[in-house]
């Protein structure tokens, strides 16, 4: 996905700049200086602090509540509790997340299952699913209800959906809610645009249908402008889980290092989760990051509690993190059915639960 935030989305915190600024000039600069912050040298900071450098690949901007557990692991001191000093490194997309970890510079990004399960059938890519952080999908399509609304798969047939990267995450999911609805996906078109609420001009404009953004960006578009429809895909597309992602040959080489970074993100997922009202988890996200949909607290709390279902597949009571191979396997039939995939795959062999903190 892009990774120019919209001004109104843009981070004001002088600390969280510095940072974003300087990773966001690594990724520019390409994969060596990348692979600098992912080598296994100790660093200064790793001298003093006792803390080990990570970097975690992030296919989506920082600057959205759809990144809520991995900043608040951050934030609330949940990596540094597992001896990690994590790098939230953004990328130009998710696809591009994907090529950097297999590159060999990052030991973990996140994905959907769609991407993940695509790229190992189709091309064979080592991948491996260490943890699922979303059960539902993580995204919404929004529409202009006057010009054209978006309410079912018909309705896109013969539009064009804004996605904010060809042949990530949002462009698949679109696909998989046409083939939902008996369609072909070559019946949609799509472009590529921006997440943030500034991309809804091209709605307003009829250039674009909708687009498909995160669910804080959603929640403040709804609040915005009443013309703004909000159609969620997980009405029709039951594969769109996120996972933590790791490589065949990470997942043995780095596996203490990937068992404290999904061990910080239990603890995060785990007090957001038991937090109710965000009370708590709130005010700690705004001591080092500070963008639109944070700062607002009715926008805050309500994409938390959707982002919340999303997280536990609206059970709050079930496991943290855990892949269901169930669940896992029914994706997989799910885009087989739809043609997104090949058939004749193990998806059982795409996954492992054994890094996670132990229950």
């Amino acid at each position: 996905m892009p990774n120019t935030p919209h001004p109104s989305l843009s981070l004001s915190r002088r600390s969280f700049l510095k940072r974003s600024a300087l990773t966001v000039g690594m990724a520019a600069a390409g994969s060596g200086l990348l692979a600098a912050c992912g080598s296994d040298e100790p660093t200064g900071a790793e001298a003093e602090g006792g803390l080990k450098p990570f970097t975690f690949l992030s296919g989506i901007p920082l600057e959205t509540l759809s990144m809520a557990i991995e900043l608040y692991a951050v934030a609330g001191g949940f990596f540094a509790k597992h001896g990690l000093d994590v790098t939230l490194q953004p990328t130009k997309g998710t696809s591009q997340a994907m090529q950097t970890l297999l590159s060999g510079v990052a030991p973990v990004t996140r994905l959907g299952q769609m991407e993940v399960m695509s790229a190992i059938t189709d091309s064979n890519q080592p991948l491996i699913n260490i943890g699922t952080c979303f059960r539902t999908s993580a995204v919404r399509f929004v529409y202009s209800k006057e010009r054209h609304p978006v309410e079912k798969p018909e309705d896109l047939v013969g539009q064009t959906m804004g996605v904010p990267s060809e042949g990530g995450n949002s462009d698949k999911v679109v696909s998989l809610v046409m083939a939902a609805g008996g369609l072909d996906p070559k019946q949609c078109k799509r472009q590529v645009v921006g997440l943030t609420p500034g991309t809804f001009s091209l709605v307003k404009q009829g250039r674009i249908v909708g687009y498909v953004t995160t669910v804080d960006v959603a929640n403040i578009l709804v609040g915005q402008d009443p013309d703004v429809g909000v159609f969620d895909p997980a009405k029709y597309a039951k594969a769109d889980a996120q996972v933590y992602v790791t490589t065949k040959d990470a997942l043995v080489k780095d596996a203490e290092d990937l068992r404290k970074f999904l061990a910080g993100v239990n603890d995060s997922l785990a007090a957001l989760v038991a937090d109710t009202n965000f009370d708590k988890a709130i005010p700690i996200l705004r001591e080092k990051y500070s963008f639109a949909t944070l700062d607002d607290d009715k926008i805050a709390r309500a994409s938390l509690t959707m982002l919340r279902n999303g997280w536990m597949g609206g059970d709050m009571s079930g496991p943290l993190l855990t892949s269901d191979e169930e669940a896992w396997t029914a994706g997989y039939k799910e885009l087989v059915d739809a043609g997104m995939v090949k058939a004749g795959g193990t998806p059982a062999s795409w996954y492992d639960n054994s890094l996670l903190p132990k229950t």
